[in-house]
């Protein structure tokens, strides 16, 4: 446990608590936890990750400008929908990309657990560009995939980590709780024409 695992950690909690209420800061601290955490992976050769926190920057800048863009027009945050044949699609490109990753991984680095890596990666770049669009479906795919890191970080000695991404399932939990509640609220006040 380094004082950079510390802050990274604590800014972490704070980006995806914002990111719950929906709240425009949510970017900004998420920005600086990934670039926190591209460091620790890259210091811990987890390579997939710390390739994954460079597209989380550039995906960062996308949701911003989104949330952004939206706030403007609705002067909130709305929850979007998203189709189930969509769903399906993007996540089998994501378990394609994950493999295609990994494999490349896997015969031209020394990473650690190149295959799991490489699939968390692609699953954390899909549900972060879902994050984007404002799909409630990112909450549940974070359910998932924040359990598998939390062993595998566990696996990788970052205790701390590991602990963050248990707290992360919980709060993946209370995300698709409160913008399940927040989209019923949208759902009333469009069905009144307010």
């Amino acid at each position: 446990m380094s004082p950079l695992e510390i802050v990274a950690v604590i800014i972490s909690l704070i980006g995806v608590t914002l990111t719950i209420k929906r709240n425009m800061w949510c970017w900004w601290f998420n920005f600086a936890a990934f670039v926190l955490y591209a460091y620790l992976f890259y210091e811990f050769k987890l390579y997939g990750e710390t390739i994954l926190q460079f597209f989380f920057m550039g995906v960062n800048f996308y949701g911003f400008y989104h949330w952004l863009k939206g706030k403007q027009q609705d002067h909130e945050i709305r929850i979007e929908p998203i189709s189930s044949k969509i769903v399906i699609l993007q996540m089998s490109l994501a378990a394609v990309g994950g493999l295609i990753f990994g494999l490349t991984l896997k015969h031209f680095t020394d990473a650690a657990v190149p295959m799991l890596d490489s699939q968390l990666a692609a699953f954390s770049l899909l549900a972060t560009y879902w994050t984007s669009r404002k799909h409630i479906a990112t909450w549940i795919l974070w359910v998932f995939v924040d359990i598998i890191y939390v062993g595998m970080f566990i696996y990788k000695d970052l205790f701390l980590t590991a602990g963050l991404y248990a707290a992360f399932v919980c709060l993946a939990a209370f995300g698709w709780w409160q913008w399940e509640q927040v989209k019923k609220k949208q759902a009333i006040t469009h069905f009144k024409g307010v």
